[in-house]
């Protein structure tokens, strides 16, 4: 691709959310005076006694967590949904409101208290997927539930409250944000082409090798052209499946493969257990065919420079358009260096 690209400030298209980032890669040199993050070296228990997660441990709520060895899940406690929440609505000029529902639960990866998936099996991170697959066909099931979103906020830099190793599934009533604008995107795509949009997106970085880090039969794991975060990369699968309710047995353990790569590969980069948040974007459960939807799972870790210095969205980001200083050719080839190891 073109040296300009490298060199001069530009934008970037997301084809998925039709919406722009600016890159400014010649602002990468410039010295850095800003925040640093404490990062914190003190090696972790396998348990913890003050842990509401951990196994046999009693939640905020009373409730006794059972002798689990691998994957537990449980309604979550203080869920940011309620699943009986009154019907209303609210359509007075220019204010309006609408009532919400939805089921909120939590997945804990492990027994293991001092683990994160980087320090799993690929078994191990296999169970996980399994949990997150019937989970999200049970959560589809349910009548009022026409979305379930799966992720992961790991460290207390992301806001994580509990260092245990685990993960959450929010399912509702209507569609969120983001996955409105790549509902858009993607069936619009397809309407013209008859093939997904990431179908394609998949063979063109193929094509290129300039920001995938990482492929086996299924998967390939890329720093998206239009990436935001400084690290930022997606797992899709090379076959287009509307859902992770499509994967085979072959494609949970490659998958598992691909997650493990990249969350080793993350802790490498800064030699710190690598925060970030990570979320599976996938089909609306509404009853339709979306046949449209090539899901995906995309990670967004906030560290910048070094395993103290954090991208800020904050100023220009927040009042106009995100915007990046190190291009995602050059992230992608600092993770590819990294990854080639294993």
């Amino acid at each position: 691709m073109s040296l300009d690209i490298q060199n001069y400030s530009h934008k970037r298209y997301n084809i998925l959310t039709g919406e722009w980032v600016l890159v400014s890669p010649h602002r990468a040199k410039r010295p850095w005076q800003g925040q640093q993050e404490e990062v914190v070296l003190s090696e972790r228990q396998r348990y913890d006694e003050n842990c509401y997660l951990c196994a046999g441990n009693k939640r905020a709520n009373g409730e006794v967590n059972p002798n689990y060895k691998d994957v537990f899940v449980f309604t979550n406690d203080f869920a940011a949904l309620q699943k009986d929440s009154k019907s209303f609505l609210i359509n007075d000029g220019l204010l309006r409101a609408e009532s919400e529902q939805g089921v909120c639960k939590v997945v804990c990866f492990s027994a293991d208290h001092s683990k994160s998936l980087a320090q799993m099996s690929e078994k191990d991170i296999e169970k996980v997927i399994n949990t997150w697959q019937q989970e999200f066909r049970g959560l589809r099931k349910l009548e009022n539930i026409n979305y379930v979103q799966i992720f992961e906020n790991k460290g207390a830099i992301m806001g994580c409250s509990n260092s245990h190793p685990h993960g959450q599934i929010w399912s509702q009533l209507t569609l969120p944000n983001e996955i409105i604008k790549k509902d858009n995107n993607q069936l619009n795509y397809f309407r013209t082409h008859n093939k997904t949009l990431l179908e394609d997106y998949v063979q063109q970085e193929l094509k290129h090798q300039e920001r995938i880090i990482f492929e086996n039969r299924a998967f390939i794991i890329v720093v998206p052209f239009w990436a935001i975060w400084p690290f930022e990369t997606m797992i899709i699968p090379k076959k287009a499946e509307r859902d992770i309710g499509y994967i085979s047995q072959e494609e949970t353990l490659l998958f598992a493969e691909a997650i493990l790569m990249l969350t080793k590969t993350y802790d490498k980069l800064f030699n710190c257990s690598f925060p970030y948040s990570s979320g599976i974007h996938q089909a609306p459960t509404n009853g339709k065919n979306n046949e449209y939807w090539h899901w995906h799972m995309s990670f967004y870790p906030p560290l910048l420079r070094s395993a103290t210095v954090k991208k800020f969205m904050v100023g220009y980001e927040m009042f106009a358009s995100p915007q990046r200083d190190i291009t995602p050719e050059s992230a992608a080839n600092t993770l590819k260096t990294l990854i080639s190891r294993y």
